[in-house]
């Protein structure tokens, strides 16, 4: 069954041409209001990205994903593989939101927050038309044979997004490190460290290929999120649409020609001058409607805008619209598909903030050592053996760190020659203590017997043990 011919272009996609071959796009400069509102907030989310490893906030770095040594910091807050639970949640709620702020405003995080767009489009795009020029410059570069010129520029820009890539791969690590890691081996030279050399080479290599060559693709064919729109965006959906019912009119598009009355003929207000087509990053034509392809970047209608002020017509043929606004004139309300996604949005970050207050700086475990009984000793003492471990997720030394029963009479032996002990700042700390009771105090073969972690004289942790005794007949 053939598609309807206004539905032919959803077989095909712009960067792959008839023969399978890559059909290489080039976009003309985007200029205009929203272009440059893109450019500050992507200047800006450079500069986050770019500093955000190397601030830190009481000893921690602000961002740090470390799944090696399994330590995450997040704006400041240590969490480790025992708080995992909080990582998934945190998860969990920047799904949600991005899902709710899909239903209602499309893709505009690719376009405007998406580190592949911001990239491409604000870096590697901009150094291309610096070198290159713009789209027709590019045309026929790309055209021409290769001589002195040609060679002079591909390597020219090659070298500089090589090296561009090589820094972000040096941020990138810096977040699976820490930047004081980071720091030293580069202080330390490429030789002392190969083993870290090899994977930031690897990735260097990657960002290359997807910044020098796959580009946009990235966004078409490797992007799960744009397939999202397709079940996420309904007719009430903010998206950057073109406002067909004025462009179209009755009797279609036309060419602008000077002092023609358009309304009178039945033309719409599009002139099919292609302009929007040209800009676009992906290649489409976004008055085929709502694709896959579009990552509501805005340059189209910043392009539109700049025809339609040229030739008389008001702005806003192409805008941030959804169909039911195009359709009739509905303005934008939130729905209850959107109002369910906020309520859980608000539940699961409650939920978050709950655990953060009550979770503790430091996380005791004491578990009883595998295999082991008790002993009897001397005077009805019962002895039992136990791991336990330690974790300071704070950014100071806990000092004079110590252990005490609650509520039963006994006494708590460590394995070591000293009766306290540190646990350094973001550290770990292991060892063997025992717990003997007297059996006279012991309610039957197992007891569950509460321990206090003291840090001098601060309680700082609690946690529950297990006690074996004699099994009583009595």
């Amino acid at each position: 069954m053939e598609a309807p011919q206004n539905e032919v272009f959803r077989d095909t996609i712009a960067t792959i041409s008839e023969e399978g071959k890559r059909n290489w796009i080039f976009p003309k400069k985007p200029s205009g209001p929203f272009y440059d509102k893109r450019k500050v907030v992507s200047y800006i989310l450079l500069a986050f990205l770019f500093a955000a490893p190397f601030i830190k906030i009481n000893g921690n770095q602000f961002l740090m994903f470390n799944v090696l040594e399994r330590r995450f910091n997040i704006f400041g807050f240590p969490f480790w593989p025992q708080d995992f639970h909080l990582f998934v949640i945190s998860m969990i709620i920047a799904v949600v939101f991005v899902t709710l702020f899909t239903v209602g405003f499309g893709r505009i995080f690719c376009g405007w927050i998406c580190p592949q767009t911001i990239f491409m489009e604000m870096v590697f795009r901009r150094i291309e038309y610096w070198i290159d020029g713009d789209r027709n410059k590019q045309i026929r570069l790309a055209k021409q044979k290769w001589d002195a010129e040609k060679i002079k520029k591909r390597l020219f820009k090659w070298f500089i997004f090589l090296v561009i890539s090589f820094l972000i791969a040096n941020i990138f690590l810096a977040y699976l490190i820490g930047s004081d890691k980071l720091i030293q081996y580069v202080v330390d030279g490429p030789s002392a460290h190969v083993g870290t050399l090899v994977p930031l080479l690897i990735f260097t290599a990657v960002f290359y290929f997807v910044f020098a060559w796959f580009r946009e693709q990235v966004c078409i064919i490797a992007c799960p999120y744009g397939r999202l729109q397709g079940v996420l965006l309904d007719n009430k959906s903010i998206v950057v649409a073109y406002d067909h019912k004025r462009g179209e009119a009755e009797n279609g598009r036309k060419k602008f020609r000077k002092n023609e009355d358009r309304e009178a003929l039945g033309h719409g207000d599009c002139i099919d001058c292609f302009q929007c087509v040209h800009v676009c990053p992906t290649g489409i034509d976004i008055r085929n409607g709502t694709q896959l392809e579009c990552v509501n970047c805005t340059a189209c209608i910043d392009e539109c805008d700049t025809i339609m002020d040229k030739i008389g017509l008001p702005k806003g043929l192409i805008r941030y619209a959804s169909e039911e606004n195009i359709e009739k004139k509905t303005p934008f309300k939130l729905t209850s598909r959107m109002k369910g996604y906020i309520a859980v949005l608000v539940i699961l970050t409650g939920v978050l903030l709950g655990m953060l207050a009550l979770r503790n700086d430091v996380e005791a475990r004491v578990l009883r050592l595998p295999g082991q009984l008790y002993e009897k000793k001397d005077n009805n003492i019962i002895s039992n053996v136990y791991t336990y471990k330690l974790v300071n997720k704070t950014s100071e030394n806990i000092e004079d760190v110590s252990f005490k029963l609650r509520g039963i009479d006994g006494t708590i032996k460590l394995v070591s020659t000293e009766e306290s002990f540190v646990v350094e700042s973001q550290g770990l700390a292991e060892g063997t203590l025992f717990i003997e009771l007297n059996q006279a105090n012991l309610s039957g073969d197992k007891n569950e017997i509460m321990i206090e972690v003291y840090s001098k004289d601060r309680l700082i942790e609690t946690t529950t043990v297990s006690f074996l005794g004699p099994r009583s007949f009595y």
